[in-house]
């Protein structure tokens, strides 16, 4: 009896290598279009090996896949068909995780998986909610390759995909290995299409953009719309704020799921073995019929007042309609304020202003930052480096609440709460750079 439940305990398969062609064999038969294999000692992904074995401690190996999604309904111009591919494939991976998990289990190996997108870990907002990031998995496990749209672009079926991964207490008698290549064309369609600016040619990245435009029924956008029903004093005052349309669309995301505003850059992507076809034989006919509706479409473009988007959507879209909203990127602590400045950071709207910046913050949290932004650049250390031109010292908890405009400055500055050394405009400019 005892060595009955020894084999069961640790049964002969977690102690040897498994063999990965097997593995695939297990992965595509539970319905994956591609898998590949991530030790969790991988260079690659040391950066979240903590947090993967926190939630994992078992985990020897990732198993990275993706799902193929149909491109036409990305591709459309109405929205619904996009979010219903998203929807239906979004819910295929997480049950091809389950499937290969079970598959797993009943061998009397651990395995587990998290969600593809939704539910995350909420309790952690506004900081990382997600388990594991899969684009960063799927990259090491050679399934693709990041492009300048920030999407993984399988070599065979594009960007036209979602990701799951999963994870296994075995080691492998091999894994996978990243692409020597990357198959994003740089045709910069995505840069054309994208309704936001958020995608720069240079190959910046605007992340405020993107999320409060396409994200607006999402996490930040949704507590948005919360606190202008909350603000609302009546039904009228509500309807001055929000349209029918968006209150109805609010409604089918609760009840059908978040739906996204845009992804034009997936739509656009002509990159990928199975879809480069259609743009190389016939560009001017790929602009026309996937191109062109998406930038020709009339609709309302969510944007945070006085950003970078706002001014691009004016001039480069002038019959898309601009919404003024917030997007509920409030820093918690003063290690998501430091975070937060690259996500948050307009780079046009920085133009000019040279400058470096001490913030030494006290009290409930205490840390010291320098922020330095010269030639519409960035740049945030840790400590107080070299001379500054405007020195903030800080009570953290009325730094947060000047922040989320809880507390006046003028109040913060006469009660010596927040301290001023040098040209006070200089607190004025920093601010027009995260709006």
């Amino acid at each position: 009896m005892s060595m009955q439940a020894h084999e069961i305990a640790s049964p002969p398969l977690a102690r040897e290598p498994f063999e990965a062609r097997r593995l695939r064999e297990m992965a595509l038969s539970a319905g994956a279009d591609d898998v590949g294999f991530v030790s969790i000692d991988d260079p690659a992904i040391a950066f979240e090996r903590a947090e993967i074995l926190a939630a994992f401690p078992y985990a020897r190996t990732l198993v990275s896949f993706v799902m193929r999604m149909n491109r036409e309904n990305i591709r459309s111009p109405a929205r619904s068909l996009a979010n219903v591919e998203f929807h239906r494939v979004g819910d295929e991976t997480d049950a091809v995780s389950h499937r290969l998990t079970r598959m797993l289990e009943d061998m009397g190996l651990r395995a587990a998986y998290p969600a593809m997108a939704f539910p995350m870990e909420a309790a952690r907002w506004p900081n990382k909610m997600w388990v594991i990031s899969h684009k960063p998995v799927a990259v090491a496990a050679g399934l693709g390759k990041m492009g300048v749209h920030r999407n993984v672009i399988h070599p065979k079926f594009g960007n036209f995909i979602l990701l799951g991964t999963m994870v296994v207490d075995v080691a492998l008698d091999s894994y996978s290995r990243p692409l020597d290549y990357n198959p994003c064309l740089s045709c910069k369609l995505c840069v054309a299409v994208c309704p936001t600016g958020a995608i720069a040619p240079d190959g910046g990245f605007d992340f405020a953009a993107c999320y409060t435009h396409n994200y607006r029924e999402f996490m930040g956008g949704f507590m948005d719309w919360v606190e202008t029903i909350a603000d609302a004093k009546s039904a009228a005052g509500y309807r001055e704020k929000v349209e029918d349309a968006e209150s109805v669309s609010m409604w089918q995301s609760l009840a059908y799921g978040p739906n996204y505003k845009a992804a034009y850059c997936l739509a656009v992507c002509p990159a990928g073995e199975d879809v480069i076809g259609a743009y190389r034989g016939d560009r001017s006919g790929f602009l026309q019929s996937i191109v062109d509706p998406l930038k020709k479409k009339e609709e309302t473009i969510y944007v945070t007042p006085h950003s970078d988007a706002e001014d691009y959507v004016k001039r480069r879209f002038p019959h898309k309609r601009v919404n003024r909203v917030a997007n509920g990127m409030r820093a918690a602590s003063i290690a998501s304020f430091a975070r937060g400045l690259s996500l948050r950071f307009q780079k046009k709207r920085a133009a000019g202003l040279s400058a470096v910046y001490h913030f030494a913050f006290s009290g409930a949290e205490r840390k010291d930052l320098t922020v330095t932004i010269a030639n519409g650049r960035l740049e945030v250390g840790e400590g107080l480096i070299g001379e500054a031109d405007l020195s903030v010292r800080a009570d953290t908890l009325t730094w947060l609440r000047f922040l989320r405009k809880e507390r006046s400055l003028l109040w913060a500055l006469a009660t010596f709460k927040i301290r001023l050394r040098g040209d006070p405009r200089l607190l004025a400019a920093f601010g027009r750079c995260f709006p």
